[in-house]
């Protein structure tokens, strides 16, 4: 991962005001599953007309995210900050949001990572979100007494089981201020979002932001709810500006607050002062419409290789992979990655797939069916092959044919028996 020191934390327009009009975000919709229900949210996230949160025009794979990222760079270099906010929750959709954040990393170390979530399955990828170093992450917290929760939240999904009223409301707490706290260890600058209820939580937000110091939280958005058709709070009115200066004047006591937010779509763009979410309209339609794991998403090939020059290792032997990348016309050794440790069984082919999730193939002097079958599936195409470890990188960029490299394929365990379980060769 990149140095710390090379991401300029301050740069992140939501979280600093003064940068607000040099600085912008994208927003990267690829999660759109939602763990909670909401009773100010409609699910209806595909309006074009809409401009609130949890709304986009369409959605991304990782890989056509990676290629927005790029062409928004292109068109608009003021962006400092990607960011994943919906148009369901980050962690509804962990594989999505996680692989994205590597993606982001890797190709654009300088860039300020960021998530917004309503919490409930944020704590167990703290530590993941840390090592990618997202540096800014953004909770929706509406209640800190259960009583109040059971109001606002129709239902709380954990994996499969739904739960309703103070149970849900219970659940839900405990999970965000366990994530806060986890966020705050590893110096992650947090933003708790409230939505302003009437009738609700308005008079509750001092209490909010009461608990959200105790924890640490570095900056306090206190949000108008906006009424929406076919929710149970469509006939719920929408704070009045006062109520919501009043509101904050009493947070403020406890925490900093935040007064520029511009309620962003999942999909927004732009700077907070120039937003060009629907100028850019187009670029995400076109990135959307791309296979789900384009070519350039895959810019490198991992190697089995005993010494670096020869493929010459069999897959379920190798304790590291090298990554290979083009660069003009050289190949180039990008780095050596430590495979999954033996065990596991299918457990760990499936890590090895998220290890090479930037790699467009792998090459190996053998492979059993199992890995052979997830990798494949997982976009990354297994070559057995036998020889000089360029000429395999030649036929995959294109410049020479593979047939004739390619080793007689048998299956795994042939000649020793193995059982093919992820348990490394014998």
């Amino acid at each position: 991962m990149t140095s710390t020191s090379a991401i300029k934390r301050h740069q992140h327009p939501c979280f600093n005001a003064a940068v607000k009009g040099q600085f912008g975000r994208v927003h990267l919709p690829v999660a759109p599953k939602c763990n909670i229900k909401c009773n100010y949210c409609n699910r209806k996230y595909d309006c074009v007309n809409e401009s609130r949160p949890g709304v986009t025009s369409n959605i991304l794979t990782p890989g056509q995210a990676l290629v927005y990222m790029r062409r928004v760079l292109e068109l608009e270099p003021r962006i400092s900050v990607a960011g994943i906010a919906g148009p369901g929750d980050p962690f509804a959709n962990p594989a999505e949001t996680m692989e994205t954040m590597r993606l982001i990393r890797r190709q654009f170390p300088g860039m300020i990572l960021c998530v917004a979530t309503n919490g409930l399955a944020l704590a167990p990828y703290v530590d993941e979100l840390a090592d990618i170093e997202v540096s800014h992450v953004t909770v929706t917290i509406n209640a800190v007494e259960p009583g109040i929760g059971a109001r606002i939240y129709g239902w709380v999904r954990d994996g499969k089981v739904a739960y309703r009223g103070l149970e849900a409301a219970t659940l839900l707490l405990a999970r965000q201020l366990e994530a806060i706290r986890r966020l705050k260890k590893h110096g992650i600058i947090v933003k708790v979002n409230t939505i302003v209820v009437p009738g609700i939580n308005d008079g509750h937000v001092f209490a909010i932001a009461k608990k959200m110091r105790e924890l640490g939280v570095d900056l306090l958005n206190c949000m108008a709810m906006f009424p929406n058709a076919d929710t149970p709070f469509a006939g719920v009115r929408e704070p009045s500006e006062a109520e919501l200066k009043e509101v904050r004047k009493e947070a403020e006591q406890f925490l900093p607050q935040m007064r520029h937010c511009t309620r962003c779509r999942a999909d927004a763009v732009g700077l907070l002062t120039d937003d060009r979410t629907e100028e850019l309209r187009g670029c995400l339609a076109d990135c959307a419409r791309l296979p789900p794991r384009p070519e350039e998403y895959r810019p490198y090939v991992a190697v089995a290789t005993l010494e670096g020059l020869l493929v010459n290792q069999h897959l379920g032997e190798a304790r590291r992979l090298q990554i290979w990348g083009q660069e003009k016309d050289q190949y180039t050794l990008i780095e050596e990655r430590n495979a999954p440790e033996p065990g596991g069984g299918v457990q760990r082919w499936l890590r090895m797939a998220s290890l090479l999730h930037d790699c467009r193939a792998v090459l190996v002097s053998g492979i059993g069916e199992t890995p052979f079958a997830i990798l494949k599936e997982s976009g990354i195409k297994p070559v057995e092959m036998h020889g000089f470890i360029f000429s395999g990188l030649d036929a995959l960029f294109g410049y020479a044919p593979l047939l004739a490299l390619k080793a007689r394929r048998q299956p795994c365990g042939t000649n020793n028996g193995c059982p093919g379980a992820g348990g490394g060769c014998q």
